[in-house]
């Protein structure tokens, strides 16, 4: 069949690992479903797995692309839920000490067919297209988690996104909008700012900027170059709200100022079934138009990876088969 693969790990030249060409059919174990790929999004965790980063050497070829929409044998349109757990494990699937994501262990979705056990194939409401449905498993799941689930936020609250245009951002924009937040964002750039303010921030500031007063929560995924602005922006007793640290993760705690003003600090990593059925609905019964900053057809998945390797991003890239 058909497939957008790593190779083997390249750490240095990542795009040198990455294949458009043709890869096995697969089986399909007990309690699994096949699924007929619609469309499929890119993440950077593709990136780290074409560098070899969570993966063995030897799990190599690796089908890349932890998201993706398609269609059952029967026809039912779906989501694809990119965590996979123990079948053993109950509660929240994101605390299995022995969970993994789709390209981590099992072939992921940019690929004619991709397989996966079948409660993770969660049915597609009607009004989301399979490009739409496509961005939500990784990047829009991370956001309904940190906001809903981890922030405490209230409608009318103030919060504030580091970062304008990533996939992640700009969901929190999306979403924090039509729940009724006041959304602050921050950007490096003025095309940056201005996407986020197209998609719903009612403020954005450049990068670091003193705000006009401080924050109920901060929405956290760079990291060092971001983490002492979040500190001194965030209200006394609010939340800082941590998925990622694209810039690195050594920031300075800011210890004193944190125990001082009571700020909460929690992380956040993907989220469950339930959460990721629930934003499908929410995204739905919004109207929530998710921001897709590039589709192309998966036979030209290079093109998309480069333009992420570049940081070229405004918004999610989604390849369509």
């Amino acid at each position: 069949m058909f497939a957008v693969y790593a190779a083997a790990p390249n750490a240095d030249s990542p795009l040198d690992s990455l294949t458009v060409g043709e890869r096995p059919d697969p089986e399909v174990p007990e309690g699994w479903v096949a699924v007929k790929v619609g469309a499929a999004s890119l993440n950077m965790h593709d990136l780290w797995t074409l560098r070899g980063v969570g993966i063995k050497p030897e799990q190599f070829p690796m089908i890349l692309g932890c998201d993706g929409a398609g269609t059952l044998e029967d026809g039912t349109d779906v989501v694809i839920h990119s965590v996979i757990g123990d079948p053993a494990w109950r509660g929240d699937e994101t605390l299995d000490p022995r969970r993994t994501l789709l390209t981590e262990k099992y072939q992921g979705t940019m690929a004619d067919t991709v397989v996966v056990p079948a409660r993770n194939a969660v049915p597609r409401p009607a009004g989301l297209s399979a490009a739409q449905a496509a961005v939500m498993g990784t990047a829009w799941l991370t956001a309904y988690r940190m906001l809903f689930t981890k922030s405490g936020l209230q409608p009318g609250q103030t919060m504030l996104v580091q970062g304008a245009s990533g996939g992640v951002s700009t969901a929190l924009v999306q979403l924090g909008r039509a729940a009724g937040m006041r959304v602050w964002v921050t950007g490096r750039s003025e095309e940056k700012r201005a996407l986020a303010e197209k998609l719903g921030a009612h403020a954005t500031f450049e990068s670091g900027a003193r705000l006009p007063e401080r924050v109920d929560a901060v929405f956290e995924s760079v990291g060092k170059a971001t983490w002492g602005h979040s500190m001194r922006s965030v209200r006394p007793g609010g939340a800082i709200i941590c998925c990622g640290s694209t810039s690195g993760p050594d920031a300075n705690a800011d210890l004193q100022r944190l125990f001082f003003l009571q700020i909460r600090v929690e992380g956040s990593t993907m989220g469950t079934r339930d959460e990721l059925a629930n934003l499908l609905q929410f995204v739905a019964n919004a109207g929530i138009d998710p921001e897709i900053g590039l589709e192309l057809p998966m036979s030209e998945a290079t093109e998309g990876f480069r333009a992420m390797l570049e940081g070229n991003t405004a918004g999610k890239i989604v390849f369509t088969h």
